[in-house]
């Protein structure tokens, strides 16, 4: 479809057994809380905690200005919603399974990257595939070392660092991902072709969901996709002005696509609970709470949501982290107030933005079972 085709460029035009509860809750139907040891989360740059720039390229300042400082490898200013997630259910950050230097994999691991995509042939050469392989090596290895005895034969020099065996039953899993093969569908062919190739990107997303299952992955929080018709690098780009936008200015069949992934999403994660039966499967509508803080940006606080903080299009276009100096203008600057702007970057999130996005899903409001990200071990 010409009038998103290159919707494909929002990723590259910024980047290149049984079950084990913790506790259970009562027959009387007390509340339930799961106290999970680790998180092992799978996805794109949504979700990305430092994979992509640890591997191919580094993302510099301005990138995470807001909280963490220098490289902190995320493509926001501050948290992702995968931090925010974790600070919810009293953990540390994750480490990207890529990135060597200074990582405590203890209570998990990111095997999120930049571009991936649940299909090989995206973006990015870590489609989710490769990153469920990842996942099988890291589990094999960190469990072959965590035992294994330091020259003195008295002490294993590897447990502080280094996940128990018996977490990984115990573990949450987390998936975010799905994005880029909507993206690169409407850049690459049409969006009805995108729309058709649906079932097939799902069925990869199922071997992956079994692939942990078999690998001993009991309890499972699934977003769906957000509303890609509300980046600002989509809306830009659709010809058919002003037909091809709704009333809060987002580009009408992307979105529609998005969707249509979601339904049939949904309907997958029920068919997950019937084959896997040992699994807590919790579906999250990210989509509905991104959209609902698009449609009410003004009313929240902040300003028009195409409005992205770091990088420019009009004017002079340049990403995020480059800078250039056109006819006395700077440009490549980043905003002065990120917590006011929802798009960091014309593609990604603020912190500010990813703090609300959380606040509507931790708590299980949007979710298929309507229950708290600290309780998605309880519905087996």
């Amino acid at each position: 479809m010409d009038s998103v085709s290159v919707i494909g460029l929002l990723f590259l035009g910024v980047f290149f057994g049984g079950v084990t509860k913790v506790s259970s809750s009562s027959s009387s139907g007390g509340s339930c809380g799961c106290g999970f040891p680790a998180i092992y989360n799978f996805g794109d740059s949504n979700s990305d905690t430092g994979g992509i720039s640890a591997s191919l390229f580094q993302l510099n300042p301005p990138y995470g200005i807001s909280f963490f400082g220098n490289f902190s490898g995320r493509a926001c200013d501050g948290r992702l919603i995968i931090d925010l997630i974790a600070e919810n259910l009293k953990l540390p950050y994750l480490n990207a399974y890529l990135d060597s230097v200074g990582a405590c994999f203890r209570q998990g691991a990111n095997f999120a990257t930049g571009g991936s995509s649940i299909r090989p042939g995206g973006y990015s050469p870590f489609n989710l595939g490769i990153q469920i392989n990842q996942f099988r090596q890291f589990k094999a290895r960190t469990t072959l070392l965590y035992n294994q005895l330091s020259p003195n034969r008295q002490t294993p020099p590897f447990q502080s660092t280094l996940p128990k065996p018996g977490d990984f039953s115990k573990a949450l899993y987390t998936l975010d991902i799905g994005q880029n093969d909507l993206g690169y569908g409407f850049q690459h062919t049409t969006a009805e072709k995108t729309r058709e190739s649906i079932p097939d990107i799902l069925r990869h997303y199922s071997l992956a969901v079994h692939a942990l299952y078999n690998e001993g992955g009991r309890f499972f929080w699934v977003h769906n996709t957000g509303p890609i018709g509300c980046l600002f690098y989509t809306a830009v780009f659709v010809k058919d002005k002003p037909n091809g936008f709704d009333q809060h200015g987002c580009a009408k069949i992307p979105n529609d696509v998005a969707r249509e992934f979601n339904r049939q999403l949904k309907e997958k994660v029920s068919l997950w609970r019937v084959q896997l039966t040992d699994a807590a499967f919790t579906y999250v509508d990210v989509y509905s709470a991104k959209y609902s803080l698009i449609s009410n940006a003004k009313n929240l606080g902040f300003v028009d949501p195409f409005n992205f903080c770091c990088g420019s299009y009009y004017g002079y276009h340049i990403n995020c982290g480059m800078k250039a100096v056109v006819n006395g203008t700077v440009y490549g600057n980043p905003c002065g107030h990120p917590s006011r702007h929802i798009s960091w970057d014309g593609i990604h999130y603020t912190q500010a933005a990813n703090m609300f996005i959380a606040s509507q899903i931790v708590n299980g409001s949007l979710s298929d079972p309507p229950t708290p990200i600290s309780e998605a071990c309880c519905h087996v």
